[in-house]
């Protein structure tokens, strides 16, 4: 008996799928729960594994093909099986066999009337002919006896349309430049470009700039890593953790950061879902730490470390790419010293965190030399007022400028 290989249910909102790639072919044995087939969606890539051991029979849907939910893309038969046998459609005869192959000679059409010399047109027809300076050969055979011209032919003639002189030679098509590649756009990657231009076209978006000193965090960082890291098991102490607990405490002093549109409410969100923005085999995700206002700093840099590691192998869940509310992104990681980052729909903000870079400032009236990073924050003026968002910034600088506040909650 044949077991079915389908599309499983891709997540919320999900729909159909393409078919990245197969890793086994017709007639490999597989074993139960091994991954056979790659779909690609616009948010994920998926592995469909073997519903049981034994022989892939049948390749039903193609790499490349698109498939929705719930549709055949294979079959597993007995081990041992062979492939099914695709049907070949026969071949269709040509429409006329060659004469000699056939043993048959195809009927002669009769030739039409020749004008014989001298008679090759009527007195009245010749006449007319003289007076257009029309020639004989121009009209060729005729339609009276003998195949004589006759006047109503030369009318037809003079009547006949003019012919349309022929289109010019097409030019030869430019070859391919050998140093240019064409690749077909991921899923994701289209669905990446669709959700930005949608932003940019329905946000009222603007960009507002801050800086922070980062001493205190990296002195901060510098002195208890190696304690942190011991106590949870290996999990490093880095700046992520650190501006997400600033973030969720400026949120809850401005909540309509951390709101969204519908329709024509506004949807206010008593709890930080904090998307962290990280780079992957397959482009830019945006991964949900969940109620992230409830964990520790070690929680967050402990999920932020899995988010990274399942972003280059490419194992992210749908369900760890929906729900969020605010979104962090890190250009500094790439070298960028400022930004202005795009909202990640239908959030309605989102920070950018850049370079750490030592440049002078004024402290207390001396210039000195600090790490010094460059914030900003992106958000969509049709709920977020200015004053709440450079608000909102200036209150995640002084969280990280004093990190004891973030303990005092002040």
């Amino acid at each position: 008996m044949a077991a079915d290989i389908k599309v499983p249910t891709l997540g919320e909102s999900v729909t159909s799928a393409t078919i990245a790639r197969w890793m086994k072919k017709a007639g490999d044995t597989v074993a139960a729960d091994e991954p056979l087939v790659e779909l690609e969606t616009d948010k994920v890539t998926v592995e469909v594994n073997a519903p049981e051991a034994g022989t892939l029979e049948e390749i039903i849907a193609p790499e490349g093909a698109e498939v929705e939910v719930g549709a055949l893309l294979g079959r597993i038969g007995a081990a041992g099986a062979k492939p099914a046998a695709k049907l070949i459609e026969p071949k269709s005869a040509p429409a006329t066999a060659p004469a000699a192959a056939a043993g048959v000679h195809p009927p002669q059409t009769p030739p039409g009337p020749v004008a014989r010399p001298g008679v090759a047109a009527l007195p009245a027809a010749a006449k007319m002919m003289e007076e257009k300076h029309i020639s004989a050969a121009e009209i060729g055979t005729g339609t009276a006896k003998d195949g004589r011209i006759s006047k109503g032919d030369v009318l037809a003639f003079v009547n006949k349309p003019p012919v349309a002189p022929a289109p010019p030679a097409a030019k030869p098509a430019r070859a391919p430049d050998t140093r240019e590649e064409r690749v077909k756009m991921t899923r994701l990657r289209k669905t990446i470009a669709s959700r930005l231009k949608d932003a940019q076209n329905t946000a009222a978006m603007l960009t507002t700039f801050n800086e922070v000193d980062m001493s205190a965090i990296m002195a901060l960082r510098s002195e208890y890593k190696e304690a942190f890291e011991k106590k949870h098991k290996g999990v490093r102490l880095g700046f992520n953790g650190f501006f997400v607990k600033a973030v969720v405490a400026a949120l809850a002093e401005f909540p309509a950061v951390n709101a969204e549109i519908d329709g024509d409410d506004i949807v206010y969100k008593h709890y930080v879902h904090m998307g962290i923005a990280v780079g992957g085999a397959n482009g830019l995700v945006v991964p949900v730490i969940r109620d992230a206002g409830e964990k520790t700093i070690a929680q967050i840099e402990a999920e932020i470390a899995g988010f990274g590691k399942a972003a280059k192998e490419g194992t992210l869940k749908l369900e760890q790419l929906s729900g969020g509310t605010f979104s962090i992104t890190n250009g500094g990681v790439y070298g960028s010293l400022m930004s202005t980052p795009i909202i990640n729909p239908p959030q309605s903000a989102i920070l950018g965190m850049h370079k750490i870079q030592e440049r002078p400032v004024a402290v207390n009236g001396q210039v000195v030399i600090r790490p010094m990073m460059y914030l900003a924050v992106s958000y969509d003026h049709r709920i977020i007022d200015g004053r709440e968002a450079v608000s909102f910034l200036v209150r995640v600088k002084e969280s990280l400028e004093d990190p004891r506040r973030l303990l005092l909650e002040i």
